[in-house]
């Protein structure tokens, strides 16, 4: 038998809040935090807390579930749970697992549970393949053909409209077609997530300043600066030397 799933909830109503983690229970998994705001969230997270996924509502005192999930330390499943169809959109654009609306039923959160226990697996192949010594490549589209960039003159990439953009003195489109697939390709690179939709080369920040709320200001050669999400920052600074 699979272990329960570890999954956290934060929620400001408490009849909601009540209701969900009851149905979870009832589902088999193991809730190990129950919260009522944003801020609660990160705090749990940064202080060592692990659950295999985050049910966030989005409206909620201090940060809401969406700011929640661009200020995560690292990447979690996330499933939003609302009252409020109209932020569908914007929940599939955070690339979540699922999007519940209020009142959630044990049949459609079963659904959402087949999802977290079942994700996308890449194909088996055995032992892994050594990384090649030197430097390192990746492809990018160039027309009708691929070109092929070095990482250390790449200072960051992005997801945006659907397209991992690689910064690498000029923008270039990669193959890939996530950040998670592409931090995979890169794994054992030495990048960091920035934020939800940022990752980045820690070798190529010049400089950094304090941000609003928490965040940080990387600056890179040529000046552009990249904000880096609260709960990502202190991972930066401590890369970089400063914490």
């Amino acid at each position: 038998m699979s272990a329960a799933l570890k999954v956290l909830v934060a929620e400001d109503e408490p009849y909601n809040r009540k209701r969900l983690v009851r149905l979870l229970g009832e589902a088999g998994c193991q809730v190990v935090a129950e919260l009522e705001d944003g801020p609660s969230v990160l705090e749990w997270l940064q202080q060592g807390g692990e659950a295999d996924a985050l049910f966030l509502d989005i409206q909620m005192p201090g940060l809401t579930g969406l700011d929640v999930v661009e200020d995560l330390p690292r990447p979690i499943p996330i499933v939003f749970v609302t009252a409020y169809a109209e932020h569908a959109i914007r929940a599939f654009e955070q690339a979540v697992v699922d999007y519940l609306l209020k009142p959630v039923t044990a049949e459609r959160l079963e659904k959402t549970l087949q999802r977290l226990r079942s994700p996308a697996e890449p194909p088996a192949t055995g032992e892994a393949a050594p990384k090649p010594a030197g430097a390192f490549r990746y492809p990018a589209k160039a027309g009708e053909g691929v070109l092929f960039l070095d990482l250390s003159r790449t200072t960051h990439f992005t997801f945006e409209d659907g397209i991992v953009w690689a910064y690498a003195g000029d923008r270039f489109r990669t193959l890939w077609k996530s950040l998670a697939e592409a931090e995979i390709a890169l794994a054992g690179r030495g990048l960091l997530r920035g934020h939800r939709h940022l990752l980045l080369r820690p070798e190529a920040v010049m400089g950094v300043r304090p941000g609003e709320f928490g965040r940080l200001m990387a600056r890179l050669a040529g000046g552009q600066e990249l904000e880096i999400s609260r709960g990502a920052a202190p991972a930066l600074k401590k890369r970089l030397g400063l914490g």
